[in-house]
């Protein structure tokens, strides 16, 4: 099909860098345009911002002239990499206007009418988008995907959930690229483990909620799971782990959870679309997988790694799952969103 033009909104930034490496040779969208601040607009990337990812600025963006972040020559399809300090206003603007805004901002996503998408655990979720532009007035809208810990939890947990899920503890150990650039300072990182981060375990109990429930009368109905996270940020560069001890109302054997895990396949692997890796769910038998440096990245980092699936003496069972903060976490999250709306309608070719 023709490519569809698309735009990022905060695209000078680290996570907008991300989606400019995520989307180069992309099958199905073409990147034209970029939103940032008002000292950004009017030049082109090149010149606009320092790159920040492994390599050089790919050549098909860095002549791109970066745009002030309002409506008006964007393409219709834009994705957020704003700062939650300014998305609300930005993003409503955007949806407002007519455009459909995929964000990885946190600032939408406990908002009833708007869903909080990972295509292969709730993709039933876009049908809020209607009542979304019914609730506000919108000629487009917004969409937005989960905190980069949530998404490896609530991916490890799908698999799952055909046994009920009641309880979860999740303990996180998330790598330095969470924190964006610059980041955590390397006094406080270095050979030490910072046993917070604001605003992350409301974010992951919360949102995991949303993601594994339901659509209820217009608006989402959370799963009546109770979810407790301790979250750590850790010296680790780029990959997240989750440890997690789950309870069931119909307690699994290991090994129909193993089965669970690794069968588990959703509409993105069945529509093939562009971003699915074709097993989203990987279970690993080793004692000592997965490790963020060896997996995160595998997949071009949009799988979860699962492994230490075994019997917890507290609750039911208890494993260990690992993926890409940056990637499957961030701008390859939105990505797929995008691609599975494209699937779906919501997006014209």
């Amino acid at each position: 099909m023709k490519p569809i033009e698309v735009g990022i909104l905060g695209g000078t930034g680290m996570v907008g860098q991300h989606f400019i490496r995520f989307l180069e040779g992309h099958p199905w969208f073409k990147l034209t345009w970029l939103g940032a601040s008002d000292r950004s607009a009017g030049k082109k990337l090149r010149d606009a911002t320092q790159w920040r990812l492994d390599g050089e600025m790919p050549a098909s963006a860095a002549d791109i002239v970066v745009s002030e972040s309002k409506p008006g020559n964007a393409p219709r399809l834009v994705f957020s990499a704003m700062d939650a300090s300014v998305a609300t206003d930005i993003e409503r603007a955007f949806a407002e206007a007519g455009h459909v805004v995929v964000s990885n901002s946190r600032n939408h996503r406990m908002e009833p009418d708007i869903p909080l998408l990972v295509p292969e655990v709730n993709p039933s979720h876009l049908s809020l988008c209607g009542q979304q532009q019914a609730n506000r007035g919108w000629r487009g809208i917004i969409v937005t995907n989960p905190n980069c810990s949530t998404i490896v939890l609530t991916m490890a947990l799908a698999p799952l959930a055909q046994f009920g899920i009641e309880r979860v503890i999740a303990a996180t150990a998330q790598a330095v690229s969470g924190a964006g650039y610059p980041g955590v300072a390397s006094m406080d990182i270095v050979a030490n483990v910072v046993p917070f981060i604001g605003g992350e375990e409301e974010k992951m109990q919360q949102e995991t909620q949303k993601i594994l429930g339901g659509v209820e009368n217009g608006q989402s109905a959370p799963l009546k799971a109770k979810v407790s996270a301790h979250c750590h940020r850790v010296s680790v560069v780029d990959g997240h782990m989750v440890a997690t001890s789950v309870e069931f109302a119909n307690r699994p054997t290991l090994a129909d959870a193993r089965h669970a895990l690794e069968t588990f396949r959703g509409l993105p692997q069945e529509r093939n679309l562009p971003s699915a890796p074709p097993r989203p769910v990987i279970y690993m038998a080793e004692q000592d997988r997965p490790q963020p440096r060896r997996d995160a990245s595998r997949e071009r980092g949009m799988a979860t790694f699962v492994g230490r699936l075994r019997e917890c003496p507290v609750l039911h069972l208890k494993f260990v799952a690992c993926g890409h903060n940056t990637i499957r976490g961030a701008a390859g999250a939105a990505v797929l969103n995008a691609e599975l709306m494209v699937s779906e309608g919501f997006i014209a070719p």
